[in-house]
This record gives structure tokens, sequence and C-alpha cells, in this order.
């Protein structure tokens, strides 16, 4: 009865694909861009690296929406009524999250003036990794109840 919950094989694998994505050309972009030594024409790979991951949060942002009209409703009547309100506090913070990013990723690519954007991709930067941590949590706590 408990692996009713889990995700459609589907989602659970275009989720973490683009997940990884996202997070190995969030670390790429950041090594090209702030890893040059000298004052030096950024690199070339920079532009792709953004665009890929651009394409990847596209994918995640589907895929979220996708859990947001089944997992996340029923994960909450479920942590509810099997009292796995570990799993709901890391769900509301993966929710948390995903729209700071969301937010923060806009903003970037569309409003932030010369003098925010560092600052702005500094925060953009740390949530991303936040999520990839709170992401591998969540489903070792899944994984623990599964097993229990």
């Amino acid at each position: 009865m408990r692996s009713v919950h889990r995700l459609a094989r589907w989602q659970r694998q275009l989720l973490y694909a683009a997940g990884l994505v996202l997070l190995a050309t969030g670390v790429v972009w950041l090594a090209l861009h702030y890893g040059r030594r000298d004052d030096s024409l950024p690199s070339a790979l920079e532009p792709w690296a953004m665009r890929l991951h651009g394409l990847a949060a596209l994918a995640v942002v589907f895929t979220f929406g996708t859990l947001a009209a089944s997992h996340i409703p029923q994960g909450w009547r479920w942590t509810h009524r099997l009292r796995w309100a570990h799993q709901r506090s890391t769900g509301v913070t993966l929710c948390t999250l995903a729209g700071a990013l969301v937010l923060t990723g806009y903003l970037l690519y569309y409003f932030a003036p010369d003098n925010v954007r560092p600052a702005l991709g500094s925060l953009h930067s740390i949530l991303g990794a936040a999520m990839a941590a709170v992401v591998a949590v969540h489903r070792r706590r899944a994984r623990r109840q599964r097993v229990a």
C-alpha cells in the first residue's frame, strides 16, 4: 500500500535526469565563469552550459507540475494519516526551494540589473545546492518508510 504513493517511473526518471543535468550544468558554468585565472574572455562553453541548464529547467518545471497535480496532494494526505511528518517538512522545503529557484532564475534571465546580478546569481547557486541536498534527504526518508 505504501508503494502507491511512489512517483510514476517516467516522472522519477525525467525528474532525476533533468535535475542531474541542472546540477551539472550549473556547476560547470560556475567553474567556467569563476575559475578563470586572468581577465581573459569567457569560455565558449559558458553560453552552451546555460542553454542546456535552461532546457533542463523547463523539463524540471514540467515534471514538478505533474507532481503538484498528484504526488504532492496525495503525499500531504498520507503524511497526516500515517504520521510521516518528516516527509511533509522536506516536501514543503522542496516546493519552497523550487519556487525560489524558478523566481531567481527568471529574474537572472530577464530582469537583473548588472549591479544585482552577482548577488542574485550567488543566491540562485546556493538555493540549487540546497535543493540537491534536500532531494537526497527526502528520498532517503521515503526509502526508510518503505522498508519499515
